[in-house]
């Protein structure tokens, strides 16, 4: 089920070209619902969308099912870490 704010956002990703996109479900990690008080595989339950998101670069859209925080996966040691300018204004560390 979409949320009226969702089925906003549904059409106006679909009159922007992203209707076709596949999707992302983004959700509790403690149950296959969007509620994370139904542990595991619980049956007979609805989704409900409450957002949708465009990842265009990703090439697909993600449904928030609730209070969901979302980040990148990033590494343990940052690529950021590894750059330095010598003396001379020499770059290094840069991919």
């Amino acid at each position: 089920m979409l949320t009226p704010a969702a089925q906003k956002q549904a059409e106006r990703l679909t009159a922007l070209g992203y209707g076709s996109l596949p999707i992302c479900v983004a959700k509790t990690q403690y149950s296959f619902s969007d509620d994370p008080a139904k542990l595991g595989a619980p049956e007979h339950f609805s989704i409900t969308v409450r957002n949708l998101k465009v990842s265009a670069g990703a090439g697909f859209i993600v449904a928030l099912t609730g209070e969901i925080l979302t980040m990148p996966g990033l590494p343990k040691s940052p690529a950021a870490e590894r750059i330095d300018v010598d003396d001379e204004g020499k770059i290094t560390g840069l991919f």
